[in-house]
């Protein structure tokens, strides 16, 4: 077979197809056509020459590369080349070889529809938006959440403190950043243990439910142990880095947070290393969307406003299929049909760079359905993080009641030093 055989525009996909969207841009010499050939033939079942072992049969399992607008092509991929509920394999197939190809640019798998009966292979989050929120007694208004900062270096002892601040200034969630796990200046078990102390005494003194996303990012087996200290120690959610643990760990510790009867918070570290470059990698839809198939409870999506690269018409869609149960195409922002047939909702998570003056901004784009992240946001307020907390919830307030923050400031000293501070300055 050739490459070319791999491209039929005539080609019309059944819903039981999973198809990608992918930027395919060829080097020169290399005509579009035959580039998208070579996505599809190394993503399923071809090769560079010709095998005697190819036979009509396997033929009729070969990726389609159908339609072609400008750079942009889908390929459509029989639902038998995939392992069903095995999200390893689903990668190495259509985010495997094909991006070291010589042929190509530069290559993006830029969205995929995903087919009923894989959709079905899938678990899903256990908790979803309306698990979380019963966890934390929060109905309607955005969900709160802070990391202590610095984000390493702090001893179990100032990291309690900074937690306890943060709880009772007004933040829902303590949450541990990508790079916590347990160093000698903050062991895992001593952390936990001493925190969620502190969170029942928080709790007793607001009256409000608290709780911690506990980073138990390790080896597989670790891993276990951490989530299995969490829920004896009466902890409700463990945060994993999704990326640089693998979709195989994900899995495995999905099932195990299902038997523990923990929440799953997602953290994307490591995804700009393939997502930020537009015309090459894979993007975060891509990733979340793998995300909620697995089963995580809440994920972060970016913020348009802070300080890490997330371009409106990403987040917005990123938002959306996280949240939604539908979606039609939508060639604008490059999302194709979704339908999770009934799965839970994932939370997006607004984070990075975040303070009160850019809550509004938030509210805005993503509206109330989200969780906001802020760390330096809190822990910067010249005030102290307990302050910075009240800031950041006075500010929520006066957003979802329409309120303009000076206005709002002028009775509430927190908010006011926050303003007076930051004002509303987008970080770069």
């Amino acid at each position: 077979m050739s490459y070319t055989d791999f491209v039929d525009k005539s080609h019309t996909p059944s819903n039981d197809e999973l198809v990608a969207l992918f930027y395919v841009e060829p080097v020169e010499g290399i005509s579009l056509e035959e580039a998208a050939g070579r996505v599809a033939s190394e993503s399923s079942n071809g090769t560079w020459t010709e095998v005697v072992t190819m036979s009509d049969r396997i033929r009729k399992l070969s990726a389609k590369a159908y339609e072609f607008n400008g750079f942009w092509v889908k390929i459509a991929y029989p639902l038998e080349l995939f392992e069903l509920g095995s999200m390893p394999q689903v990668w190495s197939s259509i985010a495997g070889n094909i991006f070291g190809m010589k042929a190509l640019k530069n290559l993006r798998l830029e969205d995929i529809y995903w087919p009923p009966d894989m959709v079905r292979s899938f678990p899903g989050p256990g908790k979803g938006i309306k698990g979380v929120r019963e966890i934390l007694k929060v109905e309607k208004r955005p969900i709160l959440a802070t990391v202590p900062k610095p984000k390493v270096g702090m001893t179990t002892e100032e990291h309690v403190k900074a937690a306890y601040e943060i709880w009772v200034g007004g933040v829902d969630l303590l949450k541990d950043d990508e790079n916590l796990t347990s160093q000698s200046f903050n062991r895992f078990e001593e952390r936990v243990k001493e925190s969620l102390k502190m969170r029942d005494k928080a709790e007793k003194e607001t009256g409000e439910r608290k709780s911690y996303l506990v980073n138990v990012t390790a080896p597989f087996y670790e891993m276990k142990e951490r989530a299995e200290m969490v829920a004896d120690l009466g902890g409700e959610f463990i945060m994993i880095d999704i990326l640089t643990t693998g979709w195989s760990s994900l899995q495995a510790m999905r099932e195990v947070a299902e038997d523990l009867g923990l929440a799953i918070h997602a953290h994307r570290a490591f995804h700009a290393a393939f997502t930020r470059n537009r015309k090459h990698g894979v993007s975060m839809k891509v990733v979340a969307e793998s995300a909620r198939l697995v089963g995580v409870d809440t994920i972060h999506v970016g913020t348009v406003v802070g300080k890490l690269v997330s371009p409106l018409e990403e987040v917005t869609a990123l938002a959306d299929v996280l949240r939604k149960d539908k979606i039609d195409e939508d060639w604008e922002r490059k999302v194709l049909p979704k339908n999770w047939m009934g799965k839970k909702q994932t939370l997006p998570v607004s984070s990075g760079g975040l303070h009160p003056g850019l809550v509004p901004d938030v509210l805005r784009i993503l509206g109330t359905e989200i969780m906001i992240q802020a760390g330096g946001g809190v822990l910067g307020h010249p005030k102290g993080p307990r302050e910075g907390a009240a800031a950041m919830r006075q500010a929520l307030y006066a957003a979802m009641n329409g309120i303009p923050l000076e206005e709002y400031a002028k009775d509430h000293k927190e908010l006011r030093a926050a303003l007076e501070h930051w004002g509303y300055m987008k970080p770069v």
